[in-house]
């Protein structure tokens, strides 16, 4: 059985003992909560897709620790110029892993 879920403007396809980094969330580790939007449910050969969500399924998740992740280099370079900019950013995220998928 597996799920695809809404989290952070990203979608994942998440089973039960997944381990998936999601944009950085509140909740301190070892803490468990639900993750966001359910848009699919697939249980073997029966799938519910929801429109646009399924409001009867929930996904549980326990936060196992925050960090962030590599650097990625942003580099603008105006050719003729004599004009470069070089701009690094690393993106905070939420590691987390899916516990149960319960349909209510």
């Amino acid at each position: 059985m597996y799920a695809i879920v809404e989290e952070g403007g990203k979608q994942f396809k998440v089973a039960e003992g997944d381990v998936i980094r999601i944009e950085k969330v509140t909740h301190a580790p070892g803490e468990t909560f639900p993750l966001g939007k359910v848009l699919l449910l697939s249980k073997g050969k029966k799938v519910l897709v929801g429109q646009p969500v399924l409001d009867n399924v929930t996904v549980s998740a326990e936060v196992r620790k925050h960090g962030r992740g590599d650097k990625v280099v942003v580099r603008k370079f105006r050719r003729r110029k004599d004009s470069t900019t070089k701009q690094g950013h690393r993106q905070d995220y939420t590691e987390v892993a899916v516990q149960k998928i319960e349909v209510k």
